[in-house]
């Protein structure tokens, strides 16, 4: 079977994989794991990022410690505002006696800036060598579509990036040789798709879809890690199998497009 037949099994495969992770044990010590961080308001989060952009989950000192980690020696903390909440002395029976009089810096850290317990995780990331030079063929697939492929020291957990004003994607240098093969596959899929998007989440579960639909064509497993994107990025099971519905088709001509010069290389070859 080529690789453009097997791609409506493989999106079928994805969404009956992807609802098996969202009822397991697994998912569910995930999600009791981020239900202990504090949704940040707004300005919060513009704080954040303009500290530190490659920010994922975000806690005080002393809430990392409950986690069974601490904050590793000589990090600069990230400071974000609180709320000064005070009891009111003369509040009316049945009211709510507590008032906001003003806010104050307060500082928290990022889990890169933290070390101890592992972190529950449900995306993994890929160990293993590319014995086949499915990076060397992607890195042309790339450069046909204008864009130049590049190592770099990416900074936090990011694995790739993709620039379209700059026509550059880059791959993280310390990631083995599969997981920059398929975070090489994302990124294109990037390039291909999402110019222009609204929808972040959304983007992601494309990307990282059509990732696992060319890596699966061309004989490598990314479940381990794909799996779990997806379902994050979605919000869960039945949203992520909805969304993968709904962009069935351009995910399928993105990998088509992605895995076509492999299919020529084989028909030449034969």
């Amino acid at each position: 079977m080529t690789a453009t037949a097997a791609r409506p099994e493989l999106l079928a495969q994805l969404t009956e994989e992807v609802a098996k992770l969202t009822t397991s044990d697994e998912w569910q010590r995930f999600l009791d794991f981020q239900s202990r961080f504090h949704s940040y308001s707004y300005g919060n989060v513009l704080l954040i990022a303009a500290q530190r952009p490659t920010a994922s989950r975000v806690a005080g000192f002393h809430a990392w410690h409950k986690l069974g980690r601490h904050v590793l020696k000589g990090e600069k903390a990230i400071w974000i505002l609180a709320p000064m909440v005070y009891k009111q002395d003369n509040a009316d029976a049945g009211a709510d006696d507590r008032v906001i009089r003003g806010f104050k810096y307060v500082p928290v850290f990022d889990a890169a800036q933290t070390d101890g317990e592992e972190l529950p995780s449900v995306c993994n990331r890929l160990d293993g060598d590319d014995t086949s030079g499915l990076y060397v063929g992607l890195v042309s697939v790339a450069q046909s579509l204008g864009f130049s492929v590049e190592m770099a020291d990416l900074p936090g957990s990011v694995n790739g990036d993709c620039s379209h004003l700059e026509h550059r994607i880059r791959i993280r240098i310390g990631n083995s040789p599969i997981q920059q093969v398929k975070t090489l596959a994302h990124e294109i899929a990037h390039a291909i798709l999402h110019e222009d998007y609204s929808n972040r989440a959304l983007a992601e579960l494309e990307a990282e879809s059509t990732a696992y639909v060319v890596c699966s064509s061309l004989g490598l497993d990314s479940s381990d890690y794909s799996l779990g994107y997806v379902a994050t990025w979605a919000g869960g099971g039945d949203a992520a199998i909805a969304a993968i519905k709904a962009s069935c088709e351009r995910i399928q001509k993105t990998a088509a497009q992605i895995l076509r010069p492999f299919e020529d290389q084989q028909e030449r070859a034969a």
